[in-house]
């Protein structure tokens, strides 16, 4: 009430409506009774940070790609998200293409057998309108390029059909005037050539029966994926996580002991910058499970392990980065230790927000947030 008058008051603002997850779209679907063969079962899924493709690696060695489809839109769409706005409509994909990546080998060194099952994917910045990602195994991590290209046809050859005589040969009266003969492959017999010297001449006319194929390019366009580079012998253990840096030059590599720094255009080099195991392994007590670098400051990373701990290292303190800047980890409450405490408070995989200022880890039972991490980067 303001004097006597009435005054509309606002109603408060109701609490937020929960999210509610849809089916969308599924590929890859089984029909009744169809079994899953072991070579199909998904093991690496990524988005591209443009959410416009999608990679799926399988237990087979197998990258499949997948592109958004509602393009028309994209940018209208990514304003409302941001708003979050409610959209009624669900972003589709499509296949796009698919190409091996991986196959099993054999370590004869060790006489270990190396399975094809993708382990990660991370994609990398684009090109020139090409595709690049990096997929790791156990041991090997390759980077892909795909891209489109046009398709090259061989047309005709270089004759007329409508003069071709016999078996591929050439009436002479079309081709030369000349009174010469010629013998088979365009040789003159009243001259004798040696193939250890260059004074080899094409007879007047050119060689009839040499027939060249015509290579035209047509409007045609496929995908096509090449392995630019091969990351391999760095890792004594299985590779568990790779990350791009922000800087779009380098990217790390991790496994249960250490954690490498690689250049993307270099394959023969790495730089050890974590090193977790000890002189005596009897004394080891935890393991690397993960590793992810921050989305905006390339010297800043942190990593996993199996003790439910979360480290933030500072590349810039040293080379081999022992000491931690920050470490993220869960009292233990007195006398509630099991047998089953490290194996439920193992983080398996952990990734930051897209501002650095979050990590959302994941352990057995659980998702936690990490906050507070921006201080640490000033």
């Amino acid at each position: 009430m303001n004097g006597g008058g009435d005054a509309e008051v606002a109603a408060p603002a109701g609490p937020p409506q929960p999210l509610e997850w849809k089916f969308s779209q599924v590929f890859g679907e089984r029909t009744a009774g169809e079994e899953v063969q072991e070579v199909d079962i998904i093991s690496a899924i990524e988005f591209d940070k443009t959410g416009d493709h999608l990679a799926t690696g399988d237990r087979g060695g197998r990258v499949v790609l997948f592109e958004r489809t509602d393009t028309r839109d994209h940018g209208f769409r990514r304003d409302l998200e941001r708003m979050d706005y409610p959209i009624s409509r669900h972003p589709e994909f499509r296949y796009k293409t698919e190409f091996q990546s991986h196959e099993p080998e054999f370590d004869y060194l060790k006489s270990l057998e190396i399975e094809e099952k993708i382990n990660k994917i991370r994609w990398c910045q684009t090109a020139n309108g090409a595709l690049f990602l990096l997929s790791t195994n156990d041991k090997t991590i390759k980077f892909w390029k795909v891209q489109e290209k046009k398709v090259k046809k061989v047309c005709d050859m270089n004759v007329d059909p409508s003069r071709a005589v016999g078996n591929g040969s050439i009436a002479s009266s079309s081709v030369s005037t000349s009174s010469k003969p010629y013998l088979a492959n365009g040789v003159c017999p009243d001259r004798s050539y040696s193939y250890l010297t260059n004074d080899f001449a094409f007879p007047p006319g050119g060689i009839p029966s040499l027939h060249l194929p015509v290579v035209v390019t047509s409007h045609e366009t496929s995908l096509v994926a090449r392995c630019r580079r091969i990351y391999a012998h760095a890792h004594d253990y299985h590779i568990n996580s790779i990350s791009n840096n922000s800087d779009g030059e380098t990217f790390i590599s991790a496994d249960d002991l250490r954690i490498n720094l690689w250049n993307l255009e270099i394959s023969n080099q790495s730089f050890n910058i974590v090193d977790v195991k000890p002189a005596n392994m009897e004394d080891l007590t935890e393991v690397i499970t993960s590793a992810e670098f921050h989305p905006t400051h390339c010297n800043m990373l942190a990593y996993s392990s199996s003790k439910g701990s979360i480290r933030l290292i500072d590349l810039r303190q040293s080379a081999l980065c022992d000491t931690h800047t920050k470490l993220f980890e869960e009292q233990e409450v007195p006398g509630s230790r099991s047998f089953f405490t490290e194996i439920i408070a193992s983080i398996s995989d952990i990734k930051f927000a897209k501002d650095g200022r979050h990590i959302l880890s994941r352990d057995y039972m659980s998702l936690k947030v990490e906050t507070n991490i921006l201080f640490l980067l000033l």
